[in-house]
């Protein structure tokens, strides 16, 4: 195996987005300012790998904040966002508490806020169950916004009240897809309001673009990210969209599968928002060990986004 040649198209950009580093830079941060232990409700971003990492910090996470015995310790809420309820919980508790939310998730909150203040009725197009999907939806009373999460539910969507009607969407979702389900409304609600910026993200969409410029030239396409990582998911729904079915995702349990990649000649590979270099490095360095490879990195655009952290921390 060790004389097949491989050729890697390494997808760029890849990996953290602005929104993730600042997310991960805070949870540093406050571990400095307060000591360990600092609390993070549910995991800061979807990895396993950095997850761990700052849990070796002193780190502990939580999923709710009812979990936390010492209240006198601080909390992070994690970068997906959090229903309103949740930071008043904290200052019920007393505790002091930071947000991570990315700051681009909180822009489709205040979207969804003021829309609903000027008296519209509001769709999420989204995933169930997705900590940013309960998030948006938590901004607002019960009843006020309904979730769609495909082009079935949004074909039967029944709207009976006597609202205008908007639609918002979560930050990480397939642009392709969304846009599909978007049409789908405008036809069936001519009036509907939409956002004045799309709510997609910068990173999600140029992630999804650089993996859909090279998916067609690839025998096999790897996404590195976690499982429940849903803008790693929909990159492994594009690679697939977009011409190369062999398709998957890179997930700390994963096996490598050598045996598939020694009938291919060229492999793309890329990485979702919130995992680190270092786990693309590694999955080369394991390929490097069977193949001779070659690597040619394919950049479409660059990324100089930055958010700063809260300033409380500096």
């Amino acid at each position: 195996m060790k004389n097949k040649e491989i050729k890697i198209l390494l997808s760029a950009p890849r990996g953290f987005c602005a929104g993730v580093e600042r997310a991960i830079e805070i949870v540093e941060k406050a571990l400095v300012k307060y000591g360990a232990p600092v609390y993070v409700r549910h995991e800061i971003v979807h990895n396993k790998f950095v997850v761990d990492d700052l849990k070796k910090k002193g780190a502990v996470f939580v999923e709710e904040l009812e979990e936390i015995s010492d209240k006198s310790r601080p909390v992070i809420f994690s970068a997906h966002g959090v229903p309103k309820k949740i930071p008043s919980d904290a200052e019920n508790y007393k505790m002091t508490y930071v947000d991570a939310t990315c700051p681009l998730v909180s822009k489709v909150h205040r979207e969804a806020e003021n829309l609903f203040k000027s008296g519209y009725h509001l769709i999420l197009i989204g995933h169930d169950n997705h900590p940013e999907v309960i998030g948006t939806m938590g901004q607002l009373p019960k009843g006020s916004i309904d979730l769609i999460q495909n082009e079935d539910e949004a074909k039967n969507y029944e709207f009976k009240k006597d609202k205008n009607l908007a639609f918002v969407t979560q930050t990480t979702l397939s642009v392709d897809d969304t846009k599909d389900i978007i049409n789908i409304l405008k036809k069936r609600f001519p009036g509907i309001k939409e956002p004045h910026k799309e709510d997609i993200c910068y990173a999600t969409t140029n992630r999804q673009m650089a993996v859909k410029n090279i998916a067609k030239q690839c025998d096999m396409f790897f996404v590195i990210g976690s499982r429940n990582s849903s803008n790693s998911v929909r990159l492994v729904e594009v690679a697939k969209k977009s011409g190369c079915l062999n398709s998957q995702l890179i997930h700390s349990q994963s096996k490598i599968p050598y045996d598939l990649i020694k009938n291919s000649n060229t492999i793309g590979v890329s990485s979702g928002a919130s995992a680190p270099e270092i786990l693309v490095e590694n999955f080369i360095d394991n390929l490097k060990k069977k193949f001779k490879v070659s690597i040619d990195e394919v950049e479409i655009i660059k990324e100089d986004v930055v958010f700063k952290v809260p300033k409380k921390l500096n």
